[in-house]
């Protein structure tokens, strides 16, 4: 199996799906979103694979969210997803695929990942 999680390593929750994955015995692709963020295309792709629309990828709490003067309508994927990967951090995290099926989860609470791992 071929894994990817979208990971910050500054988030306790992120760092334990990642620990999940590990000791499952998978070594994930770690793409570290902030520094590397997703373009508009990989994110309306993260969210059909979470079955999500791409507003609920959205982290609520952050200040950058709350704070947005230019955010697009929630209801307009594409632009949203172009905001999302300006603005990385309101991403929602960590976010792990499959990449064989295309499949998602958000490690929230961690042991989310284990659904996707089988």
């Amino acid at each position: 199996m071929s894994v990817t999680i979208y990971h910050n390593p500054r988030c306790s929750k992120s760092r334990k799906t990642l620990e999940i994955i590990e000791a499952s015995g998978i070594e994930p692709t770690i793409v570290p979103y902030l520094q590397e963020p997703p373009t508009a295309a990989e994110i309306l792709g993260l969210a059909a694979g979470l079955g999500l629309p791409v507003a609920g990828l959205l982290r609520r709490g952050e200040a950058a969210f709350k704070e947005a003067t230019d955010l697009p309508s929630l209801d307009d994927d594409a632009a949203l997803a172009a905001w999302l990967s300006a603005n990385p951090i309101v991403i929602e995290r960590p976010i792990v695929v499959n990449t064989g099926s295309g499949k998602a989860v958000i490690g929230r609470p961690p042991e989310n990942v284990e659904e996707l791992l089988g």
